[in-house]
Formats: C-alpha cells, structure tokens, sequence
C-alpha cells in the first residue's frame, strides 16, 4: 500500500495502515515516513484529527 495518498484516506483507515506497517515493515515512524517520501508532521497532524497520536515508546498511533 502506498502512502503518498494519505491526506485522502479514511483517517482510520490510515492509521490501521501506518500501525500495521510499524509493526510489520519499519523499525521507527521516520523510517516510513522517508520510505513513502511523506511529511512526518503532516501525517501526524491527519491522524490527529481523528484523535490519534504518536506513541513512540510503542512505535503506533492510539
């Protein structure tokens, strides 16, 4: 699944997507930000108005 789309997901969606792929694909939300060549603080703010913020100690979004 590509993310370069993301500011026209499903927020939660979106967030079932980056969570699934931390845990399977990347070791830190840097690492996928720079694979899909998207803004960290952009798709934390998308995430964010959804209620969701970054966890880093548990490496997801809740």
């Amino acid at each position: 699944m590509n993310l370069k789309n993301f500011e026209n997901m499903d927020t939660v969606m979106l967030m079932s997507i980056v969570n699934m792929k931390l845990r399977d694909d990347f070791n830190s939300l840097e690492d996928l930000v720079r694979y899909f060549d998207i803004d960290a603080e952009a798709l934390k703010n998308k995430l964010a108005t959804a209620g969701f913020d970054y966890m880093e100690e548990q490496k997801q979004f809740r």
